[in-house]
């Protein structure tokens, strides 16, 4: 058996193996009873140029029960979505506008925007909103609970994604293979160590004192990614994070177009797969690993008439399977689309091309464009031309 099979193999075993224990550890928040007594929690949405989706968001904030206060910062949209949160207010005393002044050097605009949020927030428990995500009705009554029952200070969990475009299908179910394929969930629920923690940015809950005494999105200014960098910054104040699936709890389509689907992956690249001492090593375990074991049929016929063992055979089979599985496990448990999980390899494929593109970008020293800025290298905060 030949050394490049059986790299294929372990490359492609590990993350499912990792997958299917991660699968069990993931699991929802818990549901709570009709006449459970509800916290009060502050909902935190930064938005720039959200008109079409801000409404939906805090309208489906407002479909909870219990004592909520709903802040939205407008932060110098070019659209109607101040005019929006207005109509809004207007009807519900319990949603705030802020309007935001843009983000000073060194800040990206979102962290500046949750940063201010959070010293207007009135109550114990902050959730953090993407204006492209909607609550169920249970949402936040579940993910409060989570917080009591697990006593950590911030969680997270990827919502349902809905995917429509073909690139969106393609690669947007990656964010859940990525993350419970290659982050061990039950090793980072007994340690505190940075390095092993995850989130997702779209939706995040904290305790107030412990935000704070992590220094919050102040400690990520300057950051484009707080899905990964927020749950470190907390671990690095010596405090703990979770995940739940938030699958039915929350939903949220991130991108419209291919090229919002590529660009947006892109931009945060930079400080996760596409960081410099992790693009080759990533690159090798997710071509190795998910793409090489759909080339292995064409292999076989290609090495004809050399005749490939039964032990290399069952091996190239095992590969296949060990690749492919995953993606059809999230298709049933995160409602992902079937096809995306069919056409895998090459999803992955266009990932790692993604990860190269802003690589080379990040080298050369081009700026990273965003809802209409411009930021320098990635963690910088540096704003390369003013909104």
């Amino acid at each position: 058996m030949t050394a490049t099979l059986v790299a294929c193999l372990l490359l492609a075993l590990v993350p499912a193996i990792l997958f299917a224990i991660n699968l069990r550890a993931y699991r929802p928040p818990p549901e709570v009873g009709p006449d459970e007594q509800m916290p009060a929690v502050s909902v935190l949405i930064p938005a720039r140029n959200e008109e079409a989706s801000i409404g939906e968001a805090v309208e489906s904030v407002l479909a909870n029960r219990g004592w909520i206060e709903v802040l939205v910062l407008d932060d110098r949209s070019e659209d109607a979505t101040a005019e929006v949160v207005r109509a809004i207010a207007a009807r519900d005393d319990r949603v705030r506008l802020i309007q935001g002044d843009g983000p000073p050097p060194g800040w990206c605009g979102k962290q500046r925007s949750c940063w201010l949020l959070a010293n207007e927030a009135q109550y114990d428990l902050f959730v953090f909103l993407d204006a492209d995500v909607r609550l169920a009705p249970n949402a936040l009554a579940r993910m409060a609970r989570f917080m009591n029952e697990t006593g950590v200070d911030l969680a997270s969990g990827i919502p349902r994604q809905v995917t429509v475009g073909l690139m969106e299908r393609l690669l947007i179910p990656l964010i859940h293979f990525v993350m419970l394929g290659f982050m061990p969930i039950p090793s980072m629920r007994r340690t505190r160590m940075p390095s092993l923690s995850a989130g997702c940015g779209q939706l995040f809950i904290a305790r107030r004192e412990g935000y704070f005494q992590a220094g919050g999105h102040s400690a990520i200014r300057a950051s484009l990614h707080d899905g990964i960098k927020l749950p470190r910054a907390f671990r690095a104040a010596g405090l703990r994070n979770d995940l739940f699936d938030a699958t039915d709890v929350a939903s949220c389509r991130m991108y419209r177009t291919a090229g919002e689907v590529w660009r947006g992956l892109s931009k945060n690249a930079g400080e996760a797969l596409a960081a410099p001492g992790l693009i080759v090593p990533t690159s090798a375990m997710l071509l190795c690993g998910q793409v090489a074991p759909f080339l292995m049929p064409a292999a076989i016929l290609a090495a004809w008439p050399r005749v490939w063992t039964r032990g290399e055979i069952a091996a190239a089979v095992v590969a296949l399977a060990a690749a492919w599985l995953p993606r059809f496990a999230a298709v049933a448990r995160f409602r992902q689309p079937f096809l995306g999980a069919v056409l895998h390899p090459i999803g992955v494929a266009l990932l790692v091309a993604i990860q190269w593109q802003a690589f080379v970008r990040n080298a050369l020293g081009r700026p990273i464009e965003w809802k209409g800025r411009g930021y320098g290298s990635p963690g910088s905060g540096t704003l390369s031309e003013q909104p």
